[in-house]
């Protein structure tokens, strides 16, 4: 049995288009197929939320394990499992008493995973702090395993590289920044151990602004009337992510690279949800 294992993190998933774009991506890589695959779904269920509905389909897509955001609770029904998922996390950081969980160890064939989520403060909102929250579920993962994962769902850049900086110091093997669906050309590995990219992008329609309808969003802007976002349409769908090499002894990340790929929408009809 190899001592390495190969991690695959998908951006944040938007709508039907996402959905389809993971399904068919993942059906592609057969044998190439990474040993876990972890994606950020808060935009997953017609661009806001989860369903429990689409939480099952993107299981059977292939997917691990998943992330989120502040756009988790956009779908009320979360409240009615989120407690039970057992493939789901919301950010840790959310005040005492909140439904979810902020972080998992993940058992795979190879070796226990922690993965950990994190909501920014900067432009998000208020929410607690995540230092001495995180810092103690490191501690915990760390009592059974040295592979540590974590999705930082935040907008400024300066706070991720931060976050990542500090992170990486403490033995954390993958970081990923999510939230601002535009993926970033910063990929390295910090410290000889730590894989790190600001952001990973999305996944869903191409032809898109970040995923949402390119008119409305544009209306939006002329008229600085408020107006509900709509899923895109497109002839193309974009897979955005990064994957990672990690020892599993060690815990230390040993290559990184970003994925940005087109596929063709076969099925341009309906996909706003």
């Amino acid at each position: 049995m190899t001592n390495k294992i190969t991690i695959l993190f998908l951006g944040d998933i938007v709508g039907k288009p996402g959905r389809h774009a993971v399904r068919d991506y993942i059906a592609s890589l057969n044998e190439n197929k990474p040993d876990f695959i972890i994606a950020n779904v808060e935009n997953a269920s017609h661009g806001f939320g989860l369903t429990q509905k689409n939480y099952n389909e993107l299981i059977n897509y292939g997917i691990d394990f998943f992330t989120s955001g502040n756009h988790i609770w956009d779908k009320r029904e979360i409240f009615t499992y989120i407690d039970e998922a057992e493939k789901l996390i919301r950010p840790i950081n959310y005040p005492k008493g909140t439904h979810g969980k902020g972080y998992m160890i993940v058992e795979t064939p190879k070796v226990k995973i922690g993965v950990i989520n994190v909501l920014g403060r900067t432009f998000m909102g208020t929410v607690d702090s995540y230092i001495e929250l995180v810092d103690n579920a490191i501690e915990e993962i760390k009592k059974e395993t040295n592979v540590i994962f974590m999705d930082i769902h935040a907008e400024a850049t300066a706070e991720k590289i931060s976050i990542a900086k500090y992170y990486a110091q403490k033995g954390v093997s993958f970081i990923a920044g999510t939230h601002t669906h535009i993926q970033t050309a910063d990929e390295q590995i910090y410290n000889n151990k730590c894989a790190y990219i600001s952001d990973a992008g999305f996944c869903g329609a191409f032809e898109s602004v970040i995923g949402m309808d390119y008119e409305i969003s544009v209306r939006r802007l002329i008229s600085a009337i408020p107006e509900r976002l709509e899923v895109a349409e497109s002839g193309i769908l974009q897979i955005n992510g990064v994957e990672a090499v990690i020892d599993c002894l060690s815990g230390n990340a040993e290559s990184i690279k970003r994925i940005n790929e087109k596929i063709i929408n076969e099925e341009n009809t309906d996909m706003k949800g």
